[in-house]
């Protein structure tokens, strides 16, 4: 059965760090492209850090500001979140999720939005909050 369970949201201050972590399990862990996508209360669900299955190369677009790493541990079939400086903006549900890898890159696989993940975790939730 093909699953991704994430783990690790909860309550943090403003300027602090939190690690998000999701196991996957079900199907090919090198075939697959990773990605962490978010929602805010009223807001669409939006991907914005992408990671290779196979390689480890990874992306984000400009506006996460550095603030965000994503890693993958192949042994453990589990791909992570390093989350710094945490802003009450940041404050969402955070889901993982999974697609094929795409000729035209990581980049490419963010353009799809949704549509370009097969398999989703449940989500977890983390709130920045003072």
């Amino acid at each position: 059965e093909v699953q991704l369970q994430a783990s690790g949201g909860g309550l943090v201050q403003p300027g602090g760090s939190l690690r998000l972590s999701c196991a996957a399990s079900g199907f090919r862990f090198d075939d697959a492209t990773f990605a962490w996508f978010r929602q805010a209360p009223g807001k669409e669900r939006e991907g914005f850090i992408y990671i290779d299955g196979s390689d480890g190369t990874l992306w984000y677009p400009d506006s996460v500001e550095g603030r965000f790493t994503i890693s993958s541990d192949k042994a453990k079939n589990t791909v992570y979140l390093q989350m710094k400086n945490l802003k009450f903006e940041d404050t969402a549900v955070y889901f993982c999720a999974a697609g094929p890898r795409q000729q035209y890159g990581l980049q490419a696989t963010h353009a799809l939005g949704v549509a370009g993940m097969d398999y989703w975790g449940r989500g977890t939730l983390v709130t920045v909050s003072s």
